[in-house]
């Protein structure tokens, strides 16, 4: 099923109307589907480098358009929401994160998730839908939505601008890698600042 998924997003990445394909699975891929809109991002900007901004636009904005949709299934539609985050092997997770928010210190720990989430290969749908299930502020929800998205398809959208086929077959072999290890760092460094802002107050 998920080749196939794989297959079609691809197709999709070069059809005259790819654009719009792009933001339906930018969209959707936020709250339940389960091929990420890197797929095609990369081939659409290879082939149409001049738009790569707007591409860059299109998929974060759609994307945390789906993530506040998934917000909004764990919210409102908790059953819907869990049986979702049993597909992705994350429900039993559900109890403990709640337990983790209860102090300062969680909620900070879940901003750090959801920020990975957003940018490396992590679900982030499961994500979306348990920051509605245990009722995460939501504004910050969207604010952390936009920033690790947005980065993140900010980076392969211009580094496939930058780089083309080359990126293209480094994504294949070594992209998840990178990512992870690129996001820990950052969630590392935002980590070290609030520890030293937390010491002076």
């Amino acid at each position: 099923m998920f080749k196939s998924l794989y297959k079609k997003c691809l197709d999709l990445a070069a059809h005259k109307s790819s654009k719009y394909y792009l933001a339906i699975v930018s969209f959707v891929e936020s709250s339940f589907f389960p091929i990420p809109p890197d797929v095609m991002v990369i081939p659409m900007v290879i082939s149409k480098k001049n738009d790569f901004i707007k591409i860059f636009l299109i998929t974060t904005i759609f994307s945390v358009l789906g993530g506040m949709l998934g917000y909004l299934i764990g919210a409102f539609f908790f059953e819907f929401g869990a049986h979702i985050m049993s597909f992705y092997g994350y429900e039993d997770k559900l109890s403990k994160i709640k337990e983790n928010l209860v102090n300062s210190d969680g909620f900070y720990a879940w901003l750090g998730v959801l920020f990975l989430a957003g940018f490396t290969p992590l679900p982030y749908k499961v994500f979306t839908i348990a920051s509605g299930l245990i009722g995460f502020n939501f504004l910050i929800f969207v604010l952390i939505s936009l920033i690790s998205r947005g980065l993140r398809f900010f980076i392969v959208s211009y580094l496939s601008y930058k780089f083309g086929d080359l990126f293209n077959e480094y994504m294949d072999k070594h992209g998840s890698k990178w990512f992870t290890i690129i996001g820990i760092l950052i969630v590392i460094i935002g980590l070290i600042i609030y520890l030293i802002f937390k010491s002076h107050v």
